[in-house]
């Protein structure tokens, strides 16, 4: 929050970015198959006049396809200005960056919005994950995500998922993908290459 209302959000964006894509080429110069490294986007940061032209400098200083780069928007970043977000993702989207909406269900997003965004994406809150194998509401919730994303030709991600239970209902109701602590914890760099060598991601 600090670093968000100061604004050293903006350089400490830039330079998350920039690692990241880092870190990507050096994989990739190692051997490894192309991947993609999903990152979060501050409020401050989406509404720089110049982010588009960030990203773009950032890619070509690195030499990474832009497939290699997920960026994820909240809800409440989308909502404060729906029309100049749905530009802005647009002129990032044609870039061939790859787009997720975070903590899906938790914000006030507009459905009428939903449909209009360029997204490849849409994650799923842990908050509807936590009591998934118990919660008939959170089962009903998600199910009703998946099946929505999935008509939106979106895949879903669901965050949080820290039991066989919760995977196995995940997987049942068709969600592509998971993050947790089930599959792993988060690691540095150099931990994530061990996990690259057996071929889990």
């Amino acid at each position: 929050p600090l670093a968000e209302t100061s604004g050293l959000i903006i350089p400490i964006g830039e330079f998350v970015i920039r690692t990241a894509c880092r870190q990507i080429k050096t994989w990739q110069e190692a051997g490894y198959k192309q991947m993609s490294i999903a990152l979060n986007v501050s409020s401050r940061q989406f509404d720089q006049k110049n982010f588009t032209e960030m990203l773009r400098g950032i890619l070509l200083d690195t030499m990474i396809s832009p497939q290699c780069l997920e960026l994820e928007i909240t809800e409440s970043i989308i909502m404060r200005n729906p029309e100049k977000a749905i530009l802005t993702l647009t002129e990032i989207k044609a870039m061939g960056i790859e787009l997720a909406i975070d903590d899906f269900g938790t914000g006030y997003s507009s459905l009428s919005y939903l449909k209009r965004l360029p997204l490849d994406f849409l994650k799923i809150d842990q908050s509807f994950v936590k009591n998934l194998a118990s919660d008939p509401s959170d089962q009903a919730i998600v199910r009703a995500t998946i099946a929505m994303a999935h008509s939106l030709n979106l895949k879903t991600i669901a965050e949080g998922v820290e039991t066989e239970e919760q995977l196995s209902f995940l997987q049942e109701h068709g969600c592509d993908e998971i993050q947790g602590y089930l599959f792993s914890r988060p690691l540095p760099a150099e931990e994530i290459t061990k996990v690259l060598a057996k071929g889990y991601l």
